[in-house]
């Protein structure tokens, strides 16, 4: 998933990495935890920056689990290294990363045969289902952020 809206990046005075989810952005992470907790997620992967921490966290209170930190969904991170980490991480596992790691991936798994279900998204919150099938992610879909429409801007 792409994390949820944070504040302005030219509003915020210091290190990008520790840029917070807004207001809007904790109630779409809330959202978030409701929609994928039913899913039993075995593992949650998150970006350092804290935006992506705190995208997953409730999530993780809901289902006990603990948001791991991995340099390898760091905005600006080579897709190469997603690819990597997807291929580690176990079924069901939730990622979060950033607006430029995700379609960079997405278009890899593509080039590598992999079906994209449905018009793609890229606004903060949206969730990518990947389905694996033989070892290899054969389809995916995008989920459009909580309370958006799949024709939202």
């Amino acid at each position: 998933m792409r994390h949820a809206k944070a504040g302005q990046r030219a509003q915020w005075d210091g290190d990008d990495l520790h840029r917070p989810l807004s207001a809007s952005g904790r109630k779409q992470a809330d959202a978030l935890a409701q929609r994928l907790a039913p899913e039993r997620p075995s593992g949650l992967y998150a970006s350092p920056y804290v935006r992506c921490a705190q995208t997953l966290e409730p999530l993780g209170t809901l289902v006990g689990l603990d948001v791991m930190p991995d340099e390898r969904l760091t905005e600006g991170a080579p897709f190469e290294a997603a690819l990597e980490l997807l291929d580690e991480v176990a079924d069901r596992s939730v990622l979060c990363s950033h607006g430029d790691v995700i379609p960079e991936l997405i278009g890899a798994l593509t080039r590598r045969g992999m079906r994209v279900e449905g018009p793609p998204d890229w606004r903060k919150a949206t969730i990518w289902m990947l389905h694996r099938g033989d070892d290899e992610i054969t389809r995916a879909a995008a989920e459009p952020p909580p309370g958006a429409t799949p024709h939202d801007n």
